[in-house]
């Protein structure tokens, strides 16, 4: 790990309970659950980062196919989140592959779950008709964009049945 990469974990580290803590007291997010889920992604599914700014995707994923461009949305639960959140703006034309979803503790900011769906599959879902939301704004609701993806890191994941 690179001198910078290092300190962007030990800042992470440090604003991860602060922020937590912040919305315990408020009941309003601090503002860093993007920077917090792109991080923990990359770090748990072994992505490079792209560079702050970069238009249509937030990292990337080597494959032997070649790089897959990856737009990364977060989300903070908790026992008192209201099921219909939404994902933040994805936008019709992105350079971008796969969109991935990190659901993160509102009350630790730690990972609890992450899924992925194929980019263009989620803007047919954006274009189809019946919701300002999703017209308009370009958001899915949580349940809606889980239903065209499939999970791919849990906290928990399932028991695999040993082999004898």
């Amino acid at each position: 790990m690179n001198k910078d990469a290092k300190r962007v974990e030990e800042i992470l580290a440090a604003v991860k309970p602060l922020a937590a803590e912040y919305y315990r007291l408020t009941n309003k997010p601090l503002g860093v659950t993007g920077e917090v889920a792109e991080y923990v992604a990359a770090q748990k599914l072994g992505l490079t980062l792209a560079p702050p700014r970069t238009s249509g995707y937030d990292a990337i994923r080597k494959t032997p196919l070649g790089d897959e461009r990856i737009q990364i949305k977060g989300r903070a639960f908790g026992e008192t989140s209201t099921p219909s959140q939404r994902l933040g703006s994805i936008k019709p034309g992105a350079a971008c592959d796969t969109v991935l979803l990190v659901i993160l503790d509102n009350a630790t900011l730690e990972p609890t779950g992450m899924w992925e769906a194929p980019y263009p599959k989620v803007i047919a879902k954006l274009a189809e008709p019946g919701s300002t939301a999703r017209n308009v704004r370009g958001s899915l609701s949580i349940s809606a964009f889980k239903q065209l993806a499939r999970p791919i890191w849990s906290v928990n994941p399932p028991k695999t049945p040993s082999v004898r």
